[in-house]
């Protein structure tokens, strides 16, 4: 549960379209054939509720009033804790014991540079797909290969 200061009432998350339809998702990753799925925990005491950043924008430069505000100009944020480090502990582990030959990391996190680093100096060929992120030079200098498999994301650029 948490509670959302825009409608005043407790929100039980399990119970959301969103939550259902992520979970059931997840539970398909999951039976897929080498995949490797990696799920944190939500910091949910440490969750917010935010005025979406263009209805800011509105509200700064007097295009909207506070008055106005509706219960889809605010959005919740939640950060899911610990994933990176599993991640990066995968990456390693592969690398080292010469398990794998190619990673492919569905991520535009520059916290994997240090990880992709190592696994390519393992000689492993190492494939990042942001899905239409922008990503950091710094990770970019440290990848093979820079793809997306799905067109709803492919951008012109590197």
């Amino acid at each position: 549960m948490i509670y959302n200061p825009f409608t005043k009432k407790n929100v039980n998350l399990e119970k959301t379209d969103t939550y259902k339809w992520t979970q059931s998702f997840l539970e398909e990753l999951k039976k897929k054939r080498k995949m490797a799925l990696r799920l944190g925990s939500l910091a949910v005491k440490q969750a917010t509720y935010n005025v979406r950043p263009d209805v800011f924008k509105k509200l700064c430069n007097g295009k909207k009033q506070f008055e106005d505000l509706q219960e889809q100009d605010i959005i919740l944020n939640i950060d899911q804790k610990g994933v990176d480090m599993r991640i990066g502990l995968d990456i390693v582990s592969m690398a080292y014991k010469k398990q794998v030959t190619q990673i492919i990391l569905i991520s535009g996190d520059s916290d994997f540079v240090s990880a992709a680093k190592l696994a390519r100096r393992e000689g492993i060929d190492f494939v990042l797909d942001p899905l239409g992120a922008n990503i950091k030079d710094s990770l970019f200098e440290h990848i093979d290969g820079l793809r997306t498999c799905d067109s709803a994301y492919r951008q012109s650029g590197r």
